[in-house]
């Protein structure tokens, strides 16, 4: 994207994670790069480079990308730390210097941008994209969860201020002494994810005929995602349906470390893979229930996402599901680890073919209300105060 005229402002964004990596953070960045650059801002995306590509400047127009050297985060290849890069930003931000910078991710990258910003006196804001403090009890670190919440206390409390995406996250956040919290949220495409984009052939392909339900799971396969859930829900309430003669499929997105896991433990599933764009909006808009029992979320793109293409979300009361859905009005909650509601649930769902359609409809009512320019005016808004001088900071706290 090439300006017409000169940028209004510049701003930095370092992210760990970006396009094309399917996650959560990479969607939302995306999303808020564009959104900066719409509204004829400069933007310096500093981040690291991926498979494929060197470290160094990819200049296009207004959007400059500084690839920095990374290496692989253990358990998650296919994703980088960023290494410390204080000599090559302090170069940079003195020779184009950026009126505020945000830190998406608190890794290697993002805490050496954090001293380098802090030493050249460069307002910084930071966002908690991901719970990280609750993933090392997934991967056998228990005793690294205290100390890790030091370090993102530490690091988050050190910025003019944290961004959050749910409600729910901030109060956590605020228990856990983070200070100067502010919600962000997030949007979602309704266009690209619609119920019109529904196919037969699509449901066909995956075995299921006209009347048979499709329950669908989106998401990283991955131990923090809970999954274990998905496993026992579904193996409970398919033998139910079978037993009353109703034909019920499960459809699986996305791929991650416990693919291979549950491919043993789910055999009549439909694995898809990773999808992206319109290939992803056919598989939700084709489905009829949505399974999400994940309680590690920051937000939960999917969510939001699975209820714009028309779909009844099960999941538990936190994050986007907690901020966007009324239980059993625009989708399904039960109270956070109570799995057996879970199950009653989704059962309820199954069962009550009105009040699931009901669900489906204030559910794509909900989502149509959750939109993208609104998130990033939002966000624009956050940067534009950081880099006000602190005394017009000061005077407009006051008025």
């Amino acid at each position: 994207m090439r300006p017409t005229h000169t940028p209004d402002h510049c701003f930095a964004l370092v992210t760990e994670t970006y396009a094309p990596q399917i996650n959560g953070v990479a969607n939302t960045l995306g999303r808020l790069c564009r959104g900066l650059l719409h509204r004829h801002h400069a933007v310096q995306l500093i981040r690291p480079a991926q498979a494929g590509e060197k470290p160094g400047l990819i200049d296009d127009g207004a959007l400059h990308q500084h690839l920095v050297s990374g290496l692989p985060i253990p358990g998650y290849p296919e994703l980088q730390w960023g290494l410390p890069a204080n000599r090559y930003l302090s170069r940079l931000w003195q020779e184009q210097r950026p009126e505020a910078v945000y830190l998406a991710t608190e890794g290697p990258l993002g805490w050496s941008a954090l001293r380098t910003a802090r030493r050249l006196r460069i307002p910084v804001i930071s966002g908690f994209h991901t719970n990280f403090q609750q993933y090392s009890d997934h991967y056998g670190l228990g005793l690294m969860r205290e100390p890790m919440m030091r370090y993102l206390r530490w690091f988050h409390n050190q910025t003019r201020l944290t961004l959050t995406a749910s409600s729910t996250q901030q109060r956590e956040l605020l228990r856990l002494g983070l200070h100067n919290l502010a919600l962000l949220g997030r949007g979602v495409d309704c266009e690209l994810f619609h119920p019109a984009h529904r196919d037969p052939a699509l449901r066909h392909q995956w075995g299921a005929e006209p009347g048979d339900l499709v329950l669908l799971h989106v998401g990283r396969l991955a131990a923090e995602k809970n999954l274990g859930l998905l496993i026992n829900s579904w193996n409970t309430l398919r033998r139910e349906a079978e037993q009353r003669h109703q034909s019920l499929h499960l459809v699986v997105v996305g791929d991650g470390p416990q693919a291979p896991e549950l491919r043993q433990q789910l055999p009549g599933a439909v694995f898809m893979g990773a999808l992206t764009g319109q290939p992803l909006a056919a598989a939700y808009a084709s489905a009829d229930l949505f399974v999400f029992p994940s309680l590690t979320e920051t937000f939960g793109n999917v969510v939001t996402e699975a209820m714009a293409s028309g779909l009844a979300v099960n999941a538990f009361d936190t994050a986007a599901a907690h901020q966007h859905i009324r239980d059993r009005y625009s989708g399904c909650l039960a109270p956070i680890a109570h799995e057996q509601v879970f199950i009653d649930n989704l059962r309820w769902l199954i069962r009550d073919s009105e009040g699931r359609r009901s669900v489906r409809l204030h559910a794509r009512h909900r989502a149509c209300q959750l939109d993208w320019s609104a998130i990033v005016e939002r966000f624009e808004g956050y940067l534009l105060q950081a880099a006000q001088p602190a005394a017009d900071q000061t005077a407009a706290v006051g008025k």
